[in-house]
């Protein structure tokens, strides 16, 4: 489901190139047409005619060697034979030359026959099948008493009930037009994927000794979590048949079913047998569990799929029976078609997050650690918001009113031309505001009483026009849920601290699709029905709260997080880690469609703002800020997580997610010592040992970069300058020498507290470091040439340098005639973002000077987001990050002026220093 760090960086290549321009992308393209060249001989008489046959490679079933070698070259097979035929197509018809392959798909235009279709158990005879011939999911297993028995129906039910919805795609068309966001790989690779996962990762762990098809195994392994909302190029691949994939599953399926029935470590003769962390068939689960997360997020790509591409599936779960009967297309009423949402008081409370390691169940690693909240008093309204709530925002123009949105989501919703939710089918003339609803295969009349599905900057934009038209019953305006305040209003009989208490009041544990309805506490979870239903179908919590857990999934204020102590499990290293990046928004509550571990009260799951999953949100407001977690610069993957781990026993961490793992005392007396370099004079204690070729010239770094701005005569429009991740403040002050006036910001309250106290005059001691715990203890003292009023020009305060366009919007920042970032770039979990936030603050004439040693490390910076710095990984041409950061600064309208190299000297104690060659470089605004 998420991506791979090799995967991180081929997504970070091909975006990089794409907004380099086309020349570069069509460069790396030729290079892989080249390497298939040389490998197969074959693309000198490839064509593409379209509804014809398209001329295949024999081995595309045939296993190939295990080799890494192997596997670069034969990855690249499919984008090559696409690359050739993009001379016939546009870029918008691509996708077709693999249409008209297998000469006859009358197979997939009608109802599967079961016998032909399923690789698996057929659903009559499937683990989860009811009287009626409908399959749905089986409860979660216990992993503490494992049978070969056990497993198998897991696995049975969990590829019947993914082959069943599949069987909802009417002919070949559907499985491989690219959905209408172009933001997902075409149904055909989902269709492989959860097999192909099985394989690798049983691999992994020991179980499986080779690859049932390498080739499959390579194009078929990663996933897609797209960087931007018009991410789109993800489709440009010669895909393997239907057939061909059909094939492949019946050899995967009948593979696992070997090793779960004879490998050793399920030997259950002298009874069941205990599955942990540790044991190699913890993958065997984790390829179970992967595959429902693809049993929900195929099913919106089917959702989104044109109406005349699906069919409803004989097996598969109905619609929630409110779908049928009359309803109005327009114009509902409140209390008639829908329900009056109040808003209900929630005493404040303590949330302990995190699933114990001892839990006998399946969980993803982002789910383990723990995390303890105080959660202050709010409001939550007692239902999600419905269809007929959010009609009255749609009529009233609320999407065309860009005050609703934030940047990102105005620009989303502008490139989109959005104008309803996605899945509200017009039922009328434009302008009439008639809708239905699209389900996954059905069009029924609105159910104005069901939850909307919007993504999270339409949530968002609906709290923000309540808020402007009726205001907010709390002194902040509404909001969204936070994950710790979703735990205090689930029900207190299976919320976290009952589960903990009681394996079983994790209700999924020990409820199957078909009873999860049913009882006091029912609820629209594990595939009960393949929709929403009413929000006052279920009765509700001990709060007052209704679906708190199922219908749909509920948007949050918090970024995807880890909780203290997360680590990753060496089989799927990279499922949560990539996603730690302030970018992923979490979800909570389950959907319809959720079944097994995401069903479960541990689940932590998460999409990127702009996505649709089954998802709603229900409003917020309080007088306390949110107590959410947000992920920010300084904040940087992991970040929560590392500093949780350094807090001994009893520190609480509270709400106070962040905190910035700079903020300590070592890291506050380093960076005093390198901004005030004079500091120390008195104490007769030099910042560098005296000795013969001393490297002082490494010293006043800070200086030197504020002095390189002016050095490089900006055009004064303003006289104002920006100091970016400012620190203690030295280059800031520097900079307030030359300009009337000074805006610094840092990510760390405690950076700029300290400048705060330096710019008053506050007496600041800090320990220069001599041998092993011995130091020296001197005072903070500015450079030579400091006045008062010179440090008063210089206006301090906290930000991130990934949110510089949201800082401008919100009046923090204005704009300047230059700008500095010391040694910033490459400790940014977003760079991207902030370079192009740049162009919004700089006046044109303004200089931009950036001073960066390209230090990528995944502690700050994901893989997926480095400028450069590693080799492209089909080409295996080097990407460079200057080069990369030249051709984005030019596209942002900024021109190089000037190159330097600027060292740097870190005292790390009397003998031992850092030596550091930064790249320092000045950018003129020209437009």
């Amino acid at each position: 489901m998420m991506l791979s760090a090799s995967a991180a960086r081929m997504g970070c290549v091909r975006t990089t190139l794409r907004h380099i321009g086309k020349r570069k992308f069509r460069s790396v393209a030729q290079g892989r047409s080249d390497i298939v060249k040389a490998r197969t001989k074959l693309s000198q008489d490839f064509r593409v005619p379209l509804n014809s046959r398209v001329r295949r490679w024999k081995s595309t079933m045939a296993p190939y060697s295990d080799s890494e070698d192997e596997d670069e070259s034969i990855r690249s097979l499919g984008h090559a034979k696409a690359a050739a035929a993009r001379s016939v197509f546009s870029h918008e018809e691509a996708w077709m030359i693999n249409l008209g392959r297998d000469g006859n798909d009358e197979w997939l235009r009608k109802q599967r026959d079961p016998d032909e279709w399923f690789t698996g158990l057929k659903p009559e005879i499937c683990p989860g099948t009811d009287t009626k011939g409908i399959v749905r999911s089986l409860p979660l297993p216990k992993l503490d008493a494992v049978t070969r028995q056990s497993a198998k129906d897991y696995f049975d039910n969990s590829w019947t009930l993914y082959e069943t919805l599949f069987a909802g795609l009417k002919g070949e068309e559907g499985f491989y037009r690219p959905p209408p966001h172009g933001l997902r790989h075409p149904q055909i690779f989902y269709y492989g994927h959860t097999a192909c996962l099985y394989i690798n990762k049983l691999r992994v762990s020991g179980v499986l000794p080779k690859p049932t098809n390498a080739y499959f195994e390579s194009i078929f392994e990663v996933g897609v979590d797209e960087m931007l909302w018009d991410d789109m190029h993800k489709n440009d691949m010669l895909w393997p048949t239907v057939k061909e994939v059909h094939e492949y599953r019946k050899q995967v399926y009948n593979v696992v079913v070997d090793a779960i029935l004879n490998h050793p470590s399920l030997d259950d003769s002298n009874g069941p047998v205990k599955v942990d962390q540790s044991h190699p068939m913890w993958a065997l689960f984790m390829g179970y569990e992967h595959e429902r997360i693809h049993l929900e997020t195929s099913s919106v790509l089917f959702r989104e799929t044109p109406y005349h591409l699906v069919q409803a599936p004989e097996s598969w779960p109905p619609v929630h029976p409110s779908a049928s009967g009359n309803r109005p297309s327009s114009n509902p009423i409140e209390g008639v078609h829908y329900p009056k949402n109040r808003m209900i008081p929630v005493s404040k409370g303590t949330v302990d997050l995190g699933k114990p390691s001892s839990f006998p169940s399946f969980g993803w690693d982002n789910e383990y650690g723990e995390r303890n909240l105080d959660v202050p008093d709010f409001l939550a309204s007692e239902f999600m918001v419905t269809n007929g709530e959010f009609y009255e925002f749609v009529k009233s123009g609320g999407y065309r009113n860009k005050e609703n949105w934030c940047d990102d989501g105005w620009a989303w919703r502008t490139h989109r031309n959005m104008k309803w939710p996605f899945f509200w089918e017009p039922d009328g003339p434009a302008g009439a505001h008639e809708y239905k609803l699209r389900t996954i295969f059905k069009i029924v009349d609105m159910p104005w009483d069901w939850p909307v599905d919007v993504n999270y900057y339409e949530a968002k934009a609906f709290c923000r026009w309540k808020t402007r038209n009726e205001g907010s019953p709390a002194s902040q305006p509404y909001r969204l849920l936070t994950e710790a305040e979703h735990h205090l209003i689930r029900d207190e009989e299976s919320n976290l601290a009952a589960a903990r208490a009681d394996v079983s009041a994790d209700k999924v544990i020990v409820t199957s699709g078909e009873d999860f309805p049913i009882g006091s506490k029912g609820a629209n979870l594990n595939l009960a029905f393949s929709s929403q239903n009413p929000v006052t179908q279920f009765a509700p919590s001990h709060t007052g709260h209704r679906d708190t857990t199922g219908n749909a999934w509920e948007w949050t204020e918090d970024h995807f997080n880890p909780l203290k102590g997360f680590e990753v499990h060496h089989v799927y290293d990279d499922f949560s880690t990539p996603c730690f990046d302030g970018k992923h928004s979490m979800i909570v509550g389950g959907s319809f469609m959720s079944t097994g571990d995401e069903a479960s009260v541990f689940a932590r799951f998460h999409f990127r703002p702009h996505f649709l999953q089954h998802s709603g949100f229900r409003l917020v407001s309080s007088d306390e800020d949110a107590p959410a977690t947000h992920l920010f610069a300084g904040n940087f993957e992991g970040q929560a997580a590392a500093r949780d781990s350094m807090e001994g026993p009893g520190e609480a961490t509270g709400s106070s997610e962040n905190a910035n793992v700079y903020e300590t005392d070592d890291s506050l007396n380093m960076y005093l010592g390198l901004h005030f370099p004079s500091s120390g004079t008195t104490e007769g204690i030099a910042p560098i040992l005296p000795h013969a070729n001393a490297p002082v010239h490494g010293t006043g770094f800070p200086q030197r970069v504020a002095n390189l701005l002016s050095s490089l005569e900006p055009e004064l429009t303003n006289n104002h300058a920006l100091d970016m991740g400012c620190a203690v403040g030295g280059a800031s002050f520097e900079l307030a020498k030359k300009f009337e006036h000074v805006d610094a910001f840092d990510f760390s309250e405690s950076f700029v507290n300290t400048a705060k106290m330096m710019q008053t005059g506050e007496s600041i001691s800090f320990r220069v470091p001599v041998e092993a715990e011995l130091f020296e203890e001197v005072k903070a003292t500015h450079e030579s040439g400091m006045t008062p009023e010179i440090l008063n020009r210089v206006n301090f305060f906290t930000g991130d340098a990934c949110r510089i366009k949201d800082m401008a919007s919100d009046g923090i920042l204005r704009t300047y005639d230059g700008v500095i970032m010391s040694n910033l770039l490459c400790r940014l979990p977003d760079p991207i973002a902030c370079l192009k936030g740049l162009g919004s603050i700089v006046n044109k004439g303004g200089v931009v000077v950036m001073a960066t040693p390209f230090s990528w490390l995944t502690e700050f910076t994901p893989r997926g987001k480095w400028l450069g710095g590693f080799y492209d990984p089909v080409s295996k041409e080097p990407i460079a990050s200057k080069d990369v950061l030249k051709e984005i600064m030019e596209d942002c309208g900024f021109e190089k002026i000037h190159e330097e190299e600027m060292p740097l000297v870190i005292r790390e104690h009397q003998r031992k220093y850092q030596y550091i060659v930064s790249e320092a470089t000045g950018w003129r605004k020209n437009e």
